[in-house]
């Protein structure tokens, strides 16, 4: 394996960049005083609702718990069944389990997203199914319309997987925006990531937002007052305020060159045998920059990988297929096309920090492998 020239995230740069910043922070939080669910997170709480777009932000420990307590908020619990996409990181899966429900696993269409009408139809079909966890995959936004046409005719709770979708927006809305509650994740590699894990639960219900601060908290509702068993799931101190003060007030301009990488990407791939899987619609977050490469998928993974490309693989196993999957869950149908983009997809470099020339070596490395 050659030496990774062009790498998939760059945090050495994000240093030199946020360092004096993300040190400012730290000696305002040792300064305060307060270490644990202070002033800090509820600053990045209101900062973060507001850029979203969502009346609710509440911070927790990682983005798995994010999806865990949006699941306890809308109701979800043993004995339920959640509708779900098989190709994302396990923890969709996960939190569904770890509230005791059952996944039920449906296809996929070729952005790489839930497919919704497939959806519908499995949601006709098992009535028994109480909730749909969707995942706004790459970044690419999800239909708004067909989310909210699945909640209104059968009923079900909404919860969106948006670890992936920071600043992705369809039809005028951002995504997360649709159901009673959203999920997204604060991890170091995310758009909009901390130096450290954490997550968000969004929402526009104040009743929801008031739980899941309870429930992040061992289910308090005041001080040693327990009214029901929650977690201790509490996004640090120092996480947010690096978060308010470094990364935050960059996401903007860290989108904006995802974008503009992206852009790059697609002219230069168009008519090769890597495909682009594309959003359908809207503004994509541009979180992964996938491509479908139909011929020797493994061989081009490594080929990339011997001539410097930090190339990923998202995500090589559907999660119905994953070991500790094993006795749980409910495949719908055998999910050829997720199934196909697990065997299949790339993920180019696309980090905020590539450098145009690295960018031009990503697409020279790509053409490269293809004569």
């Amino acid at each position: 394996m050659g030496i990774t020239t062009v790498a998939a995230n760059d945090f050495v740069r994000q240093w030199d960049d946020v360092r004096e910043d993300a040190l400012a922070a730290v000696d305002r939080v040792g300064g305060s005083g307060w270490l644990v669910l202070g002033d800090e997170v509820a600053g990045l709480e209101t900062e973060l609702a507001n850029w979203w777009g969502v009346p609710h932000a509440v911070g927790v420990a990682s983005g798995l718990d994010a999806i865990t307590i949006g699941l306890r908020c809308v109701g979800i619990g043993p004995g339920d069944r959640v509708l779900t996409t098989p190709l994302t990181a396990f923890a969709t899966t996960l939190a569904i389990v770890q509230v005791g429900a059952e996944p039920v696993w449906s296809d996929i269409d070729e952005t790489g997203g839930l497919d919704l009408e497939r959806a519908a139809e499995v949601l006709g079909d098992d009535p028994s199914i109480r909730a749909v966890v969707p995942v706004h995959l790459y970044g690419h936004p999800l239909d708004p319309e067909l989310l909210s046409g699945l909640v209104a005719e059968f009923d079900v709770a909404l919860v969106e997987d948006c670890a992936q979708s920071a600043g992705a927006e369809r039809e005028g809305m951002p995504t997360g925006a649709v159901g009673t509650v959203a999920a997204t994740s604060l991890y170091p590699t995310k758009n909009l990531g901390a130096m450290g894990d954490g997550g968000v639960v969004l929402t526009a219900d104040e009743e929801v937002a008031a739980r899941a601060r309870s429930l992040r908290d061992y289910g308090q509702q005041g001080r040693y007052e327990h009214v029901e068993l929650g977690l201790n799931s509490r996004l640090d101190e120092l996480q947010a305020a690096i978060l308010r003060s470094a990364q935050l007030p960059r996401l903007e301009r860290h989108l904006a060159r995802r974008r503009e990488v992206a852009a790059r990407y697609d002219e230069a791939l168009r008519g090769t045998s890597l495909r682009p899987i594309e959003t359908a619609g809207g503004r994509s977050a541009r979180h992964l920059y996938p491509v479908e490469v139909e011929d020797d998928p493994v061989g081009a993974f490594q080929r990339l990988r011997d001539a410097g490309i930090g190339v990923g693989r998202h995500y090589p196993f559907v999660c119905s297929d994953q070991p500790a999957a094993g006795g749980i869950g409910v495949a719908v149908g055998d999910l050829a096309v997720a199934r196909r983009l697990a065997a299949r997809e790339l993920s180019l470099p696309i980090h905020p920090y590539l450098t145009d020339d690295e960018v031009e070596a990503v697409i020279t490395a790509c053409r490269d492998i293809q004569r």
